[in-house]
């Protein structure tokens, strides 16, 4: 069985200057719960891994607006203007990674690679700094595994073992991301009994979850204010 927590508790030992990794695309999967009660406790200098970060004050933009990410690990940034104006600034380190790149590179921290090969990014700003291998001809980028102290991921329903539903466009990097941190709260809407959630709707197995959270605050709600 996994914990169950309230939202307070289950970030409390998120410690200034962590790495956090925030399931979701625009929004859509994004835990509000975890980053209502995150912001609420004053954690500040986050190294955030997000796909994206939202809209201004909707979900993981909360983290960007209230000024608690010291860096940015993202696909992109267009939908927030705030994450822009403060990379711009200066107040914001911000890395962005091509989304497939992403993806992978955080699939391969939680697969346990050294890294993956890709030639997406040959010839841009991307490529700097980075090793660069010639296989069958081809030149290929390899791109480091990419892991965080904390993973926040949503779900609509979860069972006590920590076994998890998660639907359509919300299940987005929330599979390799639990995959990756090497400490996994799950918020989810529901939570049942061992046996209530049938298996074969498990997208993410209850062996990368340290601990669970009910949703007190409704994704429908809070995207009245993008």
């Amino acid at each position: 069985m996994k914990p169950i927590l309230s939202a307070d508790e289950a970030v409390k030992d998120i410690k200034d200057g962590a790495s956090l990794m925030v399931a979701g695309f625009m929004g859509c999967g994004n835990a509000f719960t975890l980053i209502d009660a995150l912001i609420r406790k004053g954690t500040k200098d986050i190294n955030l891994i997000t796909s994206d970060t939202s809209f201004p004050e909707v979900g993981v933009g909360r983290i960007i607006c209230q000024c608690r990410a010291a860096t940015l690990t993202a696909s992109h940034i267009g939908t927030n203007p705030v994450s822009g104006q403060k990379m711009n600034c200066g107040d914001l380190k911000v890395t962005l990674v091509p989304q497939g790149t992403f993806a992978e590179r955080i699939r391969a921290k939680g697969a346990g690679l050294g890294g993956v090969l890709t030639p997406t990014g040959r010839g841009t700003a991307v490529e700097e700094g980075k090793q660069k291998l010639t296989l069958g001809g081809k030149e290929y980028l390899l791109e480091l595994p990419l892991g965080a102290d904390v993973a926040f991921i949503k779900a609509e329903v979860a069972d006590t073992y920590g076994n998890a539903f998660l639907p359509g466009a919300t299940k987005n990097m929330a599979v390799v991301m639990a995959m990756a941190a090497d400490h996994v709260i799950l918020e989810a809407d529901k939570i049942v009994q061992p046996g209530e959630l049938d298996p074969e709707r498990v997208t993410i197995p209850g062996i990368f979850v340290s601990a669970l959270v009910k949703a007190t605050l409704p994704a429908s709600n809070l995207q009245l204010k993008a």
